[in-house]
């Protein structure tokens, strides 16, 4: 058998060596960055749908009978109260105001006639000359003069009024619509279809509904004292057909004490100023109303909180020895970027933020206080890049 020195047998001892694999040393537990529960003021809201509604809305109508002989405005302008918007004929009312006038002054001239004959009539009933009834006769008739001069200033005046009627005007300030009778038309007083209408859109209200269970419950708490409502009123914002918030801020100015029995729900009003005119009628939006402020509320970040296979939302929380404990939570509703938790977690507790996508309960972790702010650690495991 042939022998090797003693060099080259180190030498085969090192390429025996180098063909193993490399060992590495043992892994330790996983990283994770963890939020300690605390309890904290919560400011609580909630998004309901709603309609905007103008402030004010009048539909104009004649209040006399005519031929409308001009339309007095641009469809779709701002009209100020007072202006004018149609003409119709008044031929016919100036006729019934020189009438009206001529009977009055036929009764003011009445008036000296029939006091004169009382006038005499008294002297002459003193010696006799006449009955008493006659005389009586005439006192009636100037009283009825008198009150013939009443009932002709009151006929007059009624006919200046249809006279002015002839002028229709706007009723309120605001936006005027496309007008549904043209110059030509015949129109009654008091007719069923308007001439047009007039919506004033600055402010704008914002007609809201409320499930009544809600409401109940929101009721219940501010009674049991685990919610507080400040004195002033509740503020609203407004969320947009398009998903873009509207820039001012609104008020909660009406609570309906009815609940309606086919739908459930509450209505409610809130007002907002429009300068702008960006708030149309009938604009669909979300209203973010305001309830109330909740003094010991434990929020979870959402990121924090997954569902397990029944649907339930479930945290991971570092527990004793350092290992992970699953905890099923009842949450109420979201403040912000958080869940607002009932049951399932006290203050001081760890919940897990970053790194719990692939632990086990019972799993033994290395935790650090979660920074939101720093960016999310690479998964171990992964391979780092190498530097060129």
């Amino acid at each position: 058998m042939r022998k090797f020195g003693p060099a080259i047998a180190a030498v085969l001892l090192l390429s025996a060596c180098g063909k193993g694999a490399p060992q590495q040393p043992p892994e330790g537990p996983p990283q994770v960055s963890y939020v300690v529960m605390r309890e904290t003021p919560a400011m609580l809201s909630t998004e309901l749908p709603g309609r905007t509604a103008a402030y004010e809305t009048s539909e104009v109508r004649p209040q006399v009978n005519g031929l409308v002989r001009a339309r007095l405005f641009a469809e779709g302008d701002s009209v100020r109260a007072g202006q004018p918007l149609y003409r119709i004929d008044s031929a016919p009312y100036q006729t019934q105001v020189a009438s009206a006038r001529a009977a009055l002054t036929r009764a003011r001239a009445a008036i000296a006639s029939n006091d004169a004959l009382a006038r005499r009539y008294g002297e002459l009933v003193k010696i006799n000359a006449i009955s008493r009834q006659e005389y009586d006769n005439a006192i009636t008739s100037a009283q009825q003069a008198r009150a013939d001069v009443s009932a002709q200033q009151a006929a007059l005046r009624t006919a200046q009024i249809d006279l002015a009627r002839t002028t229709i005007t706007a009723p309120i300030s605001g936006r005027i619509g496309r007008s549904t009778f043209t110059t030509g038309a015949l129109v009654t007083a008091a007719q069923a279809e308007p001439l047009t209408t007039i919506q004033r859109l600055d402010p704008i209200y914002v007609d809201i509904s409320q499930a009544s269970a809600d409401v109940l419950k929101l009721r219940q708490r501010i009674m049991a004292g685990e919610v507080a409502r400040s004195g002033a009123a509740a503020k609203v914002r407004l969320k947009l057909e398009d998903g873009s918030t509207y820039p001012i801020e609104g008020t909660l100015k009406f609570t309906d004490v009815t609940v309606d029995p086919t739908t459930g729900t509450q209505a409610l009003r809130a007002q907002f100023a429009n300068p702008r005119g960006l708030l149309l009628p009938g604009m669909y939006v979300r209203a973010e109303l305001g309830e109330g402020t909740q003094a010991q509320a434990i929020l979870v970040p959402q990121r924090a909180v997954s569902r397990d296979e029944k649907g339930q939302p479930v945290a991971m929380v570092i527990g004793k020895g350092d290992k992970v404990e699953p905890r099923i939570l009842k949450t109420e509703r979201t403040v912000g970027d958080a869940w607002l938790v009932s049951s399932g977690l006290k203050p001081g507790d760890k919940v897990i933020v970053e790194g719990g996508m692939m632990l086990r309960p019972g799993m033994p972790v290395k935790g650090s206080v979660w920074n939101p702010n720093a960016k999310p650690a690479a998964p171990q495991g992964a391979q780092q890049p190498q530097a060129k």
